[in-house]
């Protein structure tokens, strides 16, 4: 199974507000799109379990027309806190990198 970084053209991640992290994950092609995008991996219980959310509060937006599937979840410290170690969210998509995909 190819890993994440293998597949999408592009991945970043930022916040959402004091409260929120957002991933981008930019496919190549909308094929490459349909293809993984609804890849449990990337389904809420999974980004929960990697970013210790709960799989609740986890929100998924696709953009087919865009190759684009947006994943948003709650900090678990909020920004500029004493607890928080990612001030912008920019390091978060570092632990998708190698989440195999079906």
């Amino acid at each position: 199974m190819p890993k994440l970084a293998e597949v999408c053209r592009h991945v970043r991640s930022k916040n959402a507000g004091p409260f929120w992290i957002t991933i981008d994950l930019s496919f190549p092609d909308r094929e490459s799109f349909d293809r993984h995008a609804e890849s449990p991996a990337l389904q809420p219980a999974a980004i929960a379990a990697l970013f210790d959310v709960d799989a609740a509060q986890v929100k998924r937006f696709a953009v087919p027309d865009l190759a684009v599937l947006k994943i948003s979840y709650p900090r678990r410290h909020p920004q500029g806190g004493a607890m928080e170690r990612d001030m912008h969210g920019g390091q978060q998509y570092i632990r998708l990198l190698d989440v195999e995909l079906r």
